[in-house]
């Protein structure tokens, strides 16, 4: 998958910046939690889990 656009603003969205999760950044699901949320994505070979109200608001490609 590859970020087309984060919808998101305030301190979330630049957290989400700092961690490279940029356009055109090519994200890859690692793991989803036994319930569902948070889920493991791995983002410029860092591992990240993130939350479903997070992930909502980033728009993805799937290439």
């Amino acid at each position: 998958m590859k970020v087309k656009e984060i919808t998101i603003d305030g301190p979330i969205r630049r957290r989400l910046l700092d961690l490279g999760l940029i356009e055109d950044t090519i994200i890859e699901v690692l793991q989803k939690s036994p319930f569902g949320d948070p889920i493991a994505y791995e983002i410029r070979g860092a591992v990240i889990a993130l939350r479903s109200e997070i992930t909502s608001k980033i728009l993805i490609e799937k290439i």
